[in-house]
């Protein structure tokens, strides 16, 4: 191959928000600070990889939805995505999590500590889950919503007027920061293929995911990865955010339903261990959900 000038994959859509910040929990946001590839280097690396047998596919989207259907992740790994976020510390400890990312973050070892702090509104208050011991469900009152609001307030006050009071003693900031709360606000480079960054989206954005974090993911599905990559957004909340997996289990079970076979069902589940106690485990719950979209019955309610 002769050599040629290149000239760097830009997206008209993406470039316009350059910059720009998508505002998240009050104090916190995202934006975009820069960007490798679009749908189609998805396709043009899929089609290097395949050679000849993608020759078949006509259309990019096409392809992009039959890469994504099938789990051919190679390809969406040629985009990458960088972003600079303002995050809540107790929110970014699950972000990080996700060890696929390049990260810097602000330091509070050589910088200040960030003045600002996530806040909770009387009416935002929620309860643990009963059933669910890492989720929550239901709100406080907003009466005693108030109160739990006022003690954050007051408690957040504190902390900045010990940390503060520190710093101007001359405590290494190294050891000043260690009583602030995590509502603090931290900051930090973000940059992730797009391959992972799907993976991270489809948890984070994902009903049962934490309602903060939920938040920052759907601001970066919504307002910048569908402006990025437009048919790869679309493939992705067909076949993965709007998709279900079905076990074996439930396949069989379905089946029974389908051929309106409830006391096959109800055996089925009992004789695999699907109920704990005579009701539903977690696996029965979930087919449940999935039933209800279906609107199917659930023989062993």
């Amino acid at each position: 191959m002769s050599d040629e000038l290149l000239k760097r994959v830009s997206v008209p859509a993406i470039d316009a928000i350059l910059g720009k910040s998508f505002p998240v929990l009050g104090k916190g946001f995202v934006r975009v600070v820069d960007y490798m590839g679009s749908d189609a280097a998805i396709v043009q690396a899929a089609r290097v990889s395949y050679g000849e047998g993608t020759r078949q596919v006509s259309e990019d989207r096409g392809l992009i939805r039959y890469l994504l259907r099938h789990r051919h992740t190679t390809p969406f790994e040629m985009c990458e995505l960088k972003l600079h976020v303002c995050v809540p510390m107790d929110i970014w400890r699950q972000w990080i999590r996700h060890r696929t990312a390049n990260v810097n973050e602000y330091s509070t070892r050589y910088s200040l500590a960030i003045d600002e702090k996530h806040t909770t509104a009387p009416d935002a208050w929620r309860k643990q889950a009963i059933d669910n011991k890492q989720g929550s469900g239901g709100f406080f009152s907003p009466e005693e919503g108030a109160i739990l609001s006022a003690e954050e307030a007051e408690l957040h006050q504190h902390c900045h007027d010990v940390y503060n009071a520190r710093i101007e003693q001359g405590v290494a900031r190294e050891q000043a920061r260690k009583d602030l709360p995590l509502a603090t606000y931290t900051q930090a480079y973000w940059k992730i293929d797009l391959h992972n960054l799907l993976h991270f989206l489809a948890l984070r954005m994902e009903r049962h995911a934490q309602q903060e974090i939920r938040e920052y993911a759907t601001a970066i599905g919504e307002e910048i990865v569908k402006r990025w990559v437009p048919l790869t957004w679309e493939a992705f909340e067909d076949y993965r955010f709007n998709a279900v997996t079905l076990s074996r289990d439930m396949q069989e079970l379905l089946g029974m339903i389908a051929r309106n076979e409830p006391d096959a069902a109800r055996a089925y589940a009992r004789e695999h261990g699907l109920e704990t106690n005579g009701k539903p485990g977690r696996e029965l719950r979930e087919l449940e959900a999935i039933l209800a979209t279906l609107r199917l019955p659930a023989p062993w309610t």
